[in-house]
């Protein structure tokens, strides 16, 4: 099985993802720093969503976990 390509690597304590870790590149980011990513087109399997306020990384919906933020 391929590994997943983005991992959660940190959580607040309220459970949203603060920290990620390219399992590809090995190169970690922050939140805001995967968002850029995402919109510059870096992370074509990934988009972003507003929750709470927030702009906040997810996976594309195929129905597949292997690429589910986690």
């Amino acid at each position: 099985m391929a590994r997943k390509r983005v991992s959660t690597t940190s959580e607040d304590s309220n459970g949203r993802n603060r920290r990620f870790k390219d399992n590809y590149t090995g190169d970690e980011m922050y939140r805001c720093e995967f968002v850029d990513k995402i919109k510059r087109g870096k992370y074509p399997g990934y988009h972003t969503r507003d929750i709470n306020g927030v702009e906040t990384p997810v996976s594309n919906p195929d129905g597949s976990k292997n690429n589910n933020l986690d």
